[in-house]
């Protein structure tokens, strides 16, 4: 359906060509219009449909009539994390140019003062994550009272990040009469519940079944070892035709010595991940975005609200700990029609991890190339280098350890990492890993808004209060 047909006003539709769009995505065909006739909605769709301007689109027309008031936004869209927040400004800014509407952007580490001056002047948008905008209404610093339009965005990842008792705490703060709009990738039973209690008489608008295969986005798996990570990832990386590229790590450590050890062997990275202030964050990004670098290496605080057009593969350099952060990790490519690839690095400690992952998009995400053969090998029979040893030592009857040494080095060459799948581990290293101690437990995720990661840099141009002219 093209934008001209779907009811938008004359000044929106000129912003939308301008920014490069014509027809709309389902999620928005299917949105828009309800939005504007002032329908509760429950809108399902995977990340990089267009769900963002499917509610910003028809909100900016809907505030266009109307004027704000001190500490009173007309307008609250609901945000789990910093980087989405900011990617929501930045949809209100292109796309609000020709209207005179104001914004603010409430986010942690951002200092105060100036979020309250924003206030006090009055907003028709505010883009707030939970726990700064409790803090400043406890603080007595805003009202809800006069807010009619509310917009949870990403609603499951508030669900994972323990958003949902502050999320009922603002609902309840807000007027019995207001519209609503609730947006998710999954609908959890908790979620469904929030709806039922919040929402009146919502229309649902799904576009694909939740956690569903993109058929945009080839998969694969390639079999590894722990200690071949990274040549494996460097021989993909050479191997494919790499135009951009985002690595997940689930640590924060991990991302910064990925990051540092592929600068090393002279590939154009970059990082992003919890410990870096936000004005480090949003400085990586741009360097990323304007092609200064071409692989991104990030831990799961990017999985959600980054879009970078473009980005040709995603690598899981860790299999995701929980499914869902699989199907946000690879939204990052396939986005608004393109092709990409994703690929996931699997060792043997993995398997609990793939399984649900392949549970949950009910699809067997195949593995790659001559990794596949030589896994298929490797189960099927013992290679000949694990034969080779094995007759070694039953020839060698009752010969000292010290007299097998010359047997075992010649058995195993050194400098294959890509053939080790197929290669029969030495005895001592067997005993060294069967000592090995179970992984920790999963940590405290890092994309979680919380007080010890603050945005300590100064605020980024885009999202400074007010636009258009």
């Amino acid at each position: 359906m093209k934008f001209a047909e779907i009811g938008l006003s004359d000044e929106l539709l000129r912003a939308i060509d301008e920014s490069g769009y014509d027809e709309a995505t389902p999620i928005q065909a299917g949105v828009i219009p309800s939005v504007l006739m002032m329908r509760d909605i429950i809108g399902i769709a995977q990340t990089g449909t267009g769900k963002t301007a499917s509610f910003v689109l028809p909100m900016i027309d809907i505030l266009a009539h109307g004027r704000a008031r001190a500490r009173m936004p007309r307008s609250l869209i609901l945000a789990p994390t910093r980087e989405l927040a900011a990617q929501v400004a930045e949809n209100f800014e292109k796309y609000g140019k020709y209207h005179k509407l104001s914004m603010a952007l409430l986010i942690g580490g951002v200092q105060m003062g100036d979020q309250v001056k924003a206030l006090e002047k009055g907003v028709d948008v505010l883009i707030a994550t939970p726990g700064r905008l409790m803090d400043l209404f406890e603080r007595g610093k805003i009202l809800l009272t006069g807010c009619n339009l509310l917009v949870i965005d990403e609603a499951d990842r508030m669900l994972d990040m323990g958003f949902i008792p502050d999320i009922e705490n603002i609902c309840t703060k807000l007027p019995a009469n207001r519209q609503t709009l609730l947006f998710s990738a999954t609908m959890p039973a908790p979620i469904k519940r929030l709806a039922d209690k919040f929402l009146s008489n919502p229309k649902t608008v799904e576009v694909a079944r939740p956690a569903s295969r993109n058929e945009n986005i080839e998969q694969f798996l390639v079999k590894t070892s722990e200690r071949g990570k990274r040549d494996t990832l460097r021989s993909l990386i050479d191997s494919e035709k790499v135009h951009t590229a985002i690595i997940f790590c689930n640590r924060k450590t991990t991302v910064r010595e990925l990051a540092k050890a592929l600068q090393r062997s002279g590939y154009s990275a970059g990082e992003i991940q919890g410990d870096m202030d936000q004005s480090s964050r949003t400085a990586e990004l741009d360097r990323f975005k304007n092609g200064t670098i071409n692989i991104l290496v990030a831990s799961d605080v990017a999985a959600r609200g980054l879009d970078v057009k473009g980005v040709s593969h995603v690598f899981n350099f860790d299999a995701p700990w929980h499914p869902d952060d699989y199907v946000h990790r690879i939204g990052r490519t396939g986005r608004a029609g393109a092709q990409g690839r994703a690929f996931t690095l699997v060792t043997p400690s993995d398997d609990e991890a793939i399984d649900s992952i392949q549970k949950l998009t009910g699809y067997k995400i195949p593995v790659h190339g001559v990794e596949a053969a030589a896994a298929e090998t490797a189960a099927a029979a013992p290679s000949e280098a694990e034969e080779k040893p094995r007759r070694g030592r039953s020839e060698r009857g009752g010969r000292g350890r010290g007299a097998s040494k010359p047997d075992k080095v010649a058995a195993e060459p050194v400098d294959e990492p890509k053939a080790a799948p197929a290669k029969a581990p030495r005895p001592r290293d067997d005993r060294k890993s069967a000592a090995t101690p179970k992984p920790a437990p999963a940590p405290r995720r890092d994309d979680q808004d919380g007080p010890d990661d603050g945005w300590n840099g100064p605020m980024p141009g885009f999202l400074s209060v007010g636009f258009g002219s």
